[in-house]
């Protein structure tokens, strides 16, 4: 580690801590930040703020489908890093932990408390960890990624990851075209698995460069319980109107299905409804299916993090709990 590496941890080290709550979609994630945010207001401690942690939230125009927060909820708590870009762009890891740890610090010196809340686990984990910078998209490396698609599909070319990149491959659905392109591409251009180019460079036992805080997990003591919610929350979309903002962004006319953000859950379904590759009677189905896989990777990505504090999210006094966990480290003020 140079001296330059030595200033950044040694200034992340000496931050206010952070508290971070994530877990899967439709885990209840909006609602704790909120009590904290409430509980923090009557108790007249310092202001929370808020850092999604969310890939999709990133991105203009896309509401309904991501489940971003309403106008009232934005209009009670300042949140950060959303509708930050048009569907037409993408955002990386690297460019979100980058972002945090400036929101972390001007939060801070703000007098106000960061409270990051998500299900991208890998922004958690870029930022939590640090990752290494990884090569810039490379449109002929993905054409030809893509063309191999068309002929084989994106099963075959997970299975190609397998080979070449088996940690990265088992995280990995195998219609995770996004993902699993990427992976692929990152090992056309540097000869190296992903994976490789993830681990950490500095010691096992260093301080996290996003300095002291706590990372509380909603984990469902049900899978039964999640299943219902994903399934209700999908209904609750389709009812506010999912297809019309789907029909409204291909209406713009510069976007596709293989971007990023047309290959979000919920959102590539619809797009493949609207091209007539299945029934309207089928979306649903199919979107809560695609869900309860999100769900699921979501959670194997959790439980790979050792130092976080675990929550039942079916529990019927959840928000009591994450408002003892929020008190015990030292982020929300003690109640009177």
């Amino acid at each position: 580690m140079n001296s330059g590496d030595d200033e950044v941890m040694t200034a992340s080290v000496h931050r206010p801590p952070w508290l971070a709550i994530a877990g899967p979609t439709a885990s209840g994630k909006t609602a704790a930040a909120l009590a904290i945010v409430r509980a923090q207001r009557a108790r007249g401690g310092p202001e929370v703020e808020v850092i999604s942690v969310d890939s999709a939230l990133v991105y203009r125009g896309m509401d309904i489908g991501t489940a971003k927060p309403s106008a009232a909820e934005r209009s009670e708590v300042r949140h950060h890093l959303i509708d930050l870009i048009e569907p037409t762009g993408a955002y990386s890891a690297a460019e979100f932990a980058q972002a945090a740890t400036r929101l972390v610090d001007e939060i801070h010196a703000r007098g106000a408390r960061a409270l990051l809340v998500g299900g991208t686990m890998l922004y958690f984990k870029a930022w939590l960890e640090g990752i290494d910078p990884l090569p810039a998209a490379d449109p002929a490396v993905r054409a030809d990624i893509d063309e191999r698609a068309r002929r084989l599909g994106w099963p075959a070319l997970h299975a190609e990851l397998a080979r070449i990149d088996p940690v990265t491959a088992a995280r990995l659905a195998p219609a995770d075209a996004q993902r699993v392109q990427r992976a692929l591409e990152v090992h056309a251009l540097t000869g190296q698995p992903l994976s490789a180019l993830h681990q950490r460079q500095h010691q096992p036992d260093a301080p996290s460069p996003a300095g002291p805080g706590t990372l509380i997990a909603l984990e469902p003591a049900s899978r039964a319980w999640l299943h219902q919610r994903i399934a209700d929350r999908y209904a609750q979309m389709l009812d506010a109107g999912l297809v019309d903002e789907v029909r409204r962004l291909r209406a713009r006319g510069d976007l596709d299905a293989a971007l990023p953000s047309m290959r979000c859950v919920g959102y590539r379904q619809t797009w493949e409804m609207l091209d007539g590759q299945f029934p309207a009677a089928e979306l649903a189905p199919r979107g809560i299916a695609a869900t309860r896989q999100l769900a699921k990777r979501q959670l194997t990505w959790l439980r790979s993090m050792p130092a976080r504090r675990v929550l039942a999210c079916d529990a019927p006094d959840l928000l009591a709990q994450v408002l003892s966990l929020a008190e015990q480290a030292d982020f929300l003020m003690p109640s009177p």
